[in-house]
């Protein structure tokens, strides 16, 4: 049976653990997982002996002791890496064993870390089991039995899941270890600040190296580097981190994507409304919110001492549009649309460009309906994300996020309804004629959602859409509607976001085209140019008529050189640029330039306009 590369990974953070152990006598290794393209481990490498603080930089062992007083550092990197390839090559068998809580606090009786989790299986009652690799004439010997050949058996506490002959299954030259963090012990910063080496894995040389091409590109591509070189947005440290601030351009790049969403809404009878930034803790109180995220929000004590919360989400706020009348079925589906901020008290430690904010932008629209209703609804909102990533190239895979039935406190409602709601997901996805993975536990806590994965233009999958079913909210609010019998009915309440978070949608967007928009989404979809000053009336018609048929035009009239200008033009990524000269204006023509495709020669303005505006309807 091939193994898998999880299972590869897995395998080398435990090569990792060996080498450190080997290196570093008496660190305390803690765990280390397999990850999303590599693995990483957490290690406490101890106190620095007070002889090795004070001759630091001074002679002191580099394996002891760096002159900025740690014991390890990134340089030491390479060397732990050599370790790991010399270790591997005699990691013929890997074996396991179960064991009894008091052998298992035996073996790992000078590890407070390991400890722990023992004693964490033991509550669970889940089996303890030791895995130990090594050369096969030495497996049984004691973790860290060494000779001169580079032989180390190491044994580790694990659930297990490893490359049974690693010597053969893992090539030396298919992982690297990258860099060094800082994590507090259990995530908590209450706990002890351990060192985690991170590392790439794959299943070949080959495969690392195009992962690693792939990051080098995506360097190039950079959210935060593009959006400054394109003047999209900023930060300003006396407004705060993870609260961007706007240009008129990255204004732009905002509202032709939010339009777009909105024409595709108005044509399944969406309505516009609009609501507060903040409200009274009670409405989150009744929706489950406060509960949940209350640590995440910002709070507003009032002069009164009422106390309200800037809104984190929108859902509440939109069943009390909903509460304020009677409804009949005859006026259902009600469907609200609102494109508004939501604020969360993020760790400034996890704000990343746009990837990670306190001000979040959504494109958010909630569906007021009968169960009946519910298949319909779904499916056009199917639909509109399937237009709305389609226009942007995006291949789209629908993933089920489902409850995990074993964590029942984790959710509000009842098992008959999660299974009910999760159901008609099932049924959605088998209309569409598509195929969706499960992921049980991605849930939101009021009701399972298909989510829609993207691949970027690298290969880098993201999760953008998503549709959301909720049978809790209507409940916890009491939202009915008369029915056909005349009777009161509890209705259904559908999420729906397109892009979701507007500020996380731009970071992939910008980074997918890096940087170079297609046409109808540019904030500066042309650039007219002329080449002196006898050319100027002639670009400003131009210009004149690009604008007037409402295509977004600038007139590069400066003072720099035309060749400063054409530079400029590149630099920016806009789609065409208009160039006049002297031949243009005997010919009464203009040349215009792609950006993609170079020189297309001379064109009349008016066919221009034509040929930009139909480029721009279709989306192309």
């Amino acid at each position: 049976m091939k193994t898998s590369l999880e299972h590869k990974r897995h395998t080398i953070a435990h090569l990792l653990a060996a080498a450190v152990e080997q290196l570093y006598p008496g660190t305390k290794n803690t765990i280390g997982p397999a990850v999303d393209n590599g693995f990483y481990y957490d290690f406490e490498f101890g106190k620095i002996p007070e002889h090795a603080k004070a001759n630091a930089g001074e002679g002191a062992p580099a394996t002891l002791i760096h002159k900025d007083k740690s014991v390890v550092s990134e340089k030491d990197l390479p060397k732990i890496e050599k370790k790991m390839r010399e270790i591997l090559g005699h990691w013929e068998a890997f074996t396991h064993i179960e064991v009894s809580p008091a052998d298992a606090r035996k073996v790992f009786a000078n590890n407070p870390y390991k400890l722990e989790l023992i004693e964490e299986i033991v509550a669970k009652k889940e089996k303890i089991t030791l895995y130990t690799c090594g050369p096969k004439d030495a497996i049984g010997g004691e973790s860290g039995n060494d000779d001169e050949h580079g032989k180390y058996v190491f044994t580790d506490l694990c659930r297990g899941g490893h490359a049974e002959d690693p010597s053969k299954e893992i090539p030396v030259n298919s992982f690297r270890l990258t860099h060094l963090a800082g994590a507090y012990w259990r995530g908590s910063e209450k706990n002890t600040m351990l060192t985690r080496i991170y590392g790439y894995a794959f299943d070949t040389k080959e495969a690392l190296d195009h992962y690693e091409t792939m990051l080098e590109e995506a360097k190039k591509r950079d959210h935060k580097k593009l959006g400054k070189e394109l003047d999209l947005f900023t930060f300003s440290d006396l407004v705060g981190a993870g609260l961007p601030l706007w240009t008129p351009k990255g204004t732009m790049l905002r509202d032709t994507l939010d339009n777009f969403v909105w024409e595709l809404r108005s044509k399944y009878g969406y309505e516009r409304v609009d609501i507060p930034h903040i409200t009274k803790k009670d409405l989150y109180e009744k929706s489950g919110h406060w509960a949940k995220f209350k640590d995440e929000l910002f709070k507003i004590d009032t002069r009164e001492h009422h106390e309200f919360v800037m809104k984190p989400m929108n859902c509440p706020h939109h069943t009390q549009i909903y509460a304020r009348k009677s409804w009949s079925y005859r006026e259902l589906p009600q469907r609200y649309a609102s494109t508004t901020k939501v604020y969360r008290d993020e760790q400034s430690g996890e704000l990343s460009g746009l990837s990670r904010v306190r001000c979040i932008t959504q494109d958010d629209a909630h569906v007021f309906c009968q169960g009946s209703q519910v298949k319909q609804e779904m499916g056009n909102i199917w639909d509109i994300i399937q237009t709305f990533y389609g226009a942007v190239g995006f291949v789209l895979t629908p993933r089920l996020s489902l409850h995990d039935p074993k964590q029942m406190e984790k959710y509000l409602g009842t098992a008959a309804t999660w299974a009910k709601t999760e159901n008609e997901l099932r049924d959605l996805v088998k209309q569409k004629g598509a195929t969706a993975y499960e992921a049980l536990g991605e849930a939101a806590f009021y009701g399972p959602k298909v989510d829609f994965m993207a691949k970027d233009s690298l290969g880098r999958e993201w999760q953008v859409a998503t549709i959301q079913l909720d049978m809790n909210m209507p409940e916890r609010f009491e939202l009915e509607c008369t029915n056909e019998k005349g009777e009161r009915e509890q209705i259904v309440m559908i999420h729906a976001a397109i892009m979701g978070s507007i500020e996380r949608y731009l970071s992939v967007l910008i980074e997918h085209f890096a940087g170079s928009f297609p046409l109808w989404l540019s904030p500066t979809q042309v650039k007219v140019i002329p080449i002196g000053d006898g050319h100027h009336a002639a670009a400003a018609e131009t210009h004149a008529a690009l604008v007037a048929a409402g295509i977004r035009s600038d007139l590069a009239l400066g003072n720099e050189g035309f060749g400063k200008k054409v530079r400029q033009a590149k630099t920016e990524r806009v789609p065409y640029f208009i160039i006049i000269g002297d031949k243009d204006l005997a010919a009464g023509a203009v040349t215009i330039e792609s950006r993609d495709k170079g020189n297309l020669g001379q064109m009349k303005t008016a066919d221009v306009v034509k040929k930009l505006a139909e480029e721009i309807k279709r989306k192309a």
